[in-house]
């Protein structure tokens, strides 16, 4: 089809392909950040933190190990998951269920998604014994009470949780249970005229039922034995 010019032609310029403006590439899209699941195999190399505590029910130290994952290594993305938990003791009195403990909450962590619901689990485990206290006057009402404390801390450090600043109603709760504790514990005695508390317990090192929990230890009221050294 013609078509007709109605303005004079003053210049004009040839064309080459390469002149062409290029077709607009496609935007790609940004793959999605990896969240912590069960099918992430484990790793060559893993971060791990190492936490030690002495428990007075306990003759030896235990020492926590946290390994840790990183997802999403050098993106706007990048997280530090804990992956696994191993603990460690002499202690062999305890050795199956740390053991149990240990597998079950290392594949809670594996598993992904929240996992904060496992602190409230550890955190409400009460030892029959009525629990204890250990430096700076914190109760502890159990030892697996106490390894929930670690790993809430470890995850207060990773930004899992956020901290929150215990309130002054709530030291005021925990003052008055510790001061109940130790006048009850103060005040018992058996029946039978014993010269040591109701709720003592037997000593393996002299054979009385005289071991009591004393300034956050297990100690002997007859021969002095203590856990504590």
């Amino acid at each position: 089809m013609a078509v007709k010019i109605e303005k004079k032609i003053v210049g004009y310029k040839v064309h080459k392909p390469s002149d062409v403006a290029p077709a607009s590439e496609p935007v790609q899209e940004q793959p999605q950040p990896v969240e912590m699941n069960e099918k992430i195999e484990r790793p060559d190399f893993l971060l791990g933190t190492t936490y030690k505590i002495k428990p007075p029910v306990s003759e030896h130290a235990f020492y926590i190990t946290i390994n840790d994952i990183l997802l999403n290594e050098g993106t706007d993305h990048e997280a530090r998951r804990p992956y696994e938990i191993f603990i460690n003791s002499k202690s062999m009195e305890h050795f199956q269920w740390v053991i149990a403990l240990t597998r079950v909450i290392s594949a809670v962590f594996r598993k992904g998604g929240d996992i904060t619901f496992l602190l409230e689990e550890l955190l409400s485990v009460h030892d029959p014994s009525g629990g204890y206290y250990k430096k700076g006057g914190i109760f502890v009402p159990s030892l697996v009470a106490e390894i929930g404390a670690v790993i809430e801390k470890h995850m207060k450090a990773l930004g899992i949780i956020e901290s929150e600043e215990m309130s002054d109603a709530h030291k005021r709760m925990i003052a008055e249970k510790r001061a109940e504790y130790e006048a009850r514990q103060k005040n018992e005695a058996n029946a039978d005229g014993s010269a040591f508390p109701a709720n003592a317990t037997m000593c393996k090192k002299c054979s009385q039922k005289s071991v009591i929990l004393m300034d956050g230890c297990q100690t002997c009221l007859n021969c002095g034995d203590s856990k504590c050294g």
